[in-house]
């Protein structure tokens, strides 16, 4: 069936993704490197991936602007949409290592996308030691987040090598309602049109907006003074505001503080089995089992570099997804403080108990319509504030859930999944992605910012494994 969380209009979340790209340091695009035991027929992957546009309008999309950026652009057909443009193929150089498979998907990855397209694309990569290939997937994060890009990938992933071709569908069933549907997305809209769903859409937004009452809570937010005269209720809403969208502190690390666009990609893997067991011994998740190795190997690499630091400031996303489609976005942006100490279990601790209280934050929930508000301001002043913003970040981290059992995709056997996640100027991107026993992690950094990536690689590895010893 056609993909229904695919809406016609961006939300206000994705629209201001889109809004922020205008500085590259902002991209919100991200990537992931699959390795194959294989090179995969390729013929194969473009019949799937084309049936797959079909299904899932946004790979067949392009972006609009709506009419005088009061609301979110559109989605609509892009009546030049070539699958091969989408798809490619590259060979790397002998000797064909893996530091020259992360080199390419780093750069592979940091390339824009062509804004006047649908958002995605898929390179297949030849010449991998051992007889392997891999493929670098990316996708504008305007499309999806990491859950939905999993779901979207069961499109064209298969459950066994030689798997039978997908049944072909009744020509007036999904495939054929999904085509009407497309149809009538990329119909040119009329200047009738736009100002009506622009209108309500802003009417829709005031409506959220006094749901929430962000905007007295915004005033007071201002103005904290005024706090004392307000209902409980509303001040810890502000106060949570504060806490989350409103940091006014630096980035915590005296070593990252310099940006770039310069990345450069480290691949890790843990034990999935193994990092649960330490995460129940410790009392607590499996993610804050990542985010503690993520931070006690940031802590490591401060202190191998002669410089001590007790706290660093992460961003995270909490996953707000509570419906089967793949496409679109479901998921708010958080920031905290987490312990880096050389204490495997006291971090832990605390960081379990610090995402608990992070993931009950009223705030969380009015972050898409704030985004809503704050589009409308010019480019200038958005990018400006959203800067001030990510400069009191010190590194992201993402966990994504994948599938617990072997996948293959146009006869290849997928041996590892390595996530690009967006760096968005902080120091690096750590994202996880559990995938047939194991997480599979990926570490994006800033090469100015982090010097040594390789060393920062080797800390967290070090972390996870005082951590699974735990156990």
């Amino acid at each position: 069936m056609p993909d229904s969380g695919a809406a016609a209009r961006m939300s206000d979340v994705e629209a201001l993704m889109w809004n922020l790209e205008k500085d590259p340091h902002l991209s919100s695009s991200f990537a992931n490197v699959t390795v194959f035991d294989t090179y995969p027929d390729v013929g194969r992957l473009r019949a799937r991936l084309l049936a797959a546009s079909e299904i899932v309008p946004r790979l067949r999309q392009k972006v609009v602007a709506a009419l005088g950026r009061l609301a979110p652009p559109e989605w609509r057909e892009d009546p030049e949409f070539d699958i091969d443009f989408h798809l490619r193929e590259v060979a790397l150089p002998a000797p064909g290592t893996e530091r020259q498979l992360w080199d390419l998907a780093s750069t592979l990855a940091a390339d824009p996308f062509d804004r006047t397209r649908p958002l995605w694309e898929f390179t297949v990569i030849g010449g991998l030691e051992g007889g392997r290939a891999a493929m670098v997937q990316k996708m504008h994060h305007t499309i999806t987040d990491g859950e939905g890009g999993v779901r979207m990938s069961v499109q064209f992933i298969d459950l066994e090598r030689d798997a039978p071709p997908p049944r072909a569908e009744d020509p007036a069933g999904s495939l054929g309602a999904a085509a009407e549907a497309a149809t009538e997305a990329g119909r040119s809209p009329t200047l009738l049109d736009a100002a009506v769903t622009t209108a309500t859409h802003n009417l829709r937004r005031q409506g959220e907006l006094a749901r929430w009452g962000l905007a007295t809570a915004t005033e007071n937010l201002i103005h904290p003074s005024r706090l004392a005269s307000v209902p409980a209720d509303a001040a810890e809403l502000v106060r949570s505001l504060g806490r989350q969208l409103a940091v006014t502190d630096e980035r915590r690390s005296p070593l990252w503080t310099e940006r770039s666009l310069r990345r450069r990609f480290e691949a890790l893997r843990v034990p999935l089995a193994d990092a649960k067991a330490a995460a129940t011994a410790l009392g607590g998740s499996v993610n804050d089992l990542f985010v503690t190795g993520a931070a006690g190997g940031a802590g490591a690499y401060h202190r191998l570099r002669g410089a001590d630091v007790d706290e660093l400031r992460i961003s995270m996303p909490v996953s707000t997804r509570s419906d089967k489609s793949a496409g679109g976005n479901a998921f708010t942006p958080t920031r905290v403080l987490v312990p880096v100490g050389p204490d495997p279990r006291e971090r832990f601790a605390e960081i379990h108990r610090r995402l608990g209280v992070t993931k009950q934050e009223r705030a969380l929930g009015a972050t898409a319509v704030l985004a809503g508000v704050v589009n409308v301001l010019p480019t200038s002043v958005l990018v400006r504030m959203a800067r001030s913003q990510v400069e009191t970040v010190d590194f992201t981290t993402s966990n994504v859930r994948g599938a617990p059992w072997e996948l293959y995709i146009a006869g290849a056997r997928i041996d590892a999944n390595h996530p690009l996640g967006p760096v968005a100027g902080t120091a690096f991107n750590l994202t996880t992605l559990s995938y047939g026993g194991n997480l599979d992690m990926g570490l994006h950094a800033d090469a100015v910012a982090v010097e040594d990536p390789a060393l920062l690689r080797a800390c967290i590895e070090e972390s996870f494994e005082e951590l699974l010893a735990l156990a």
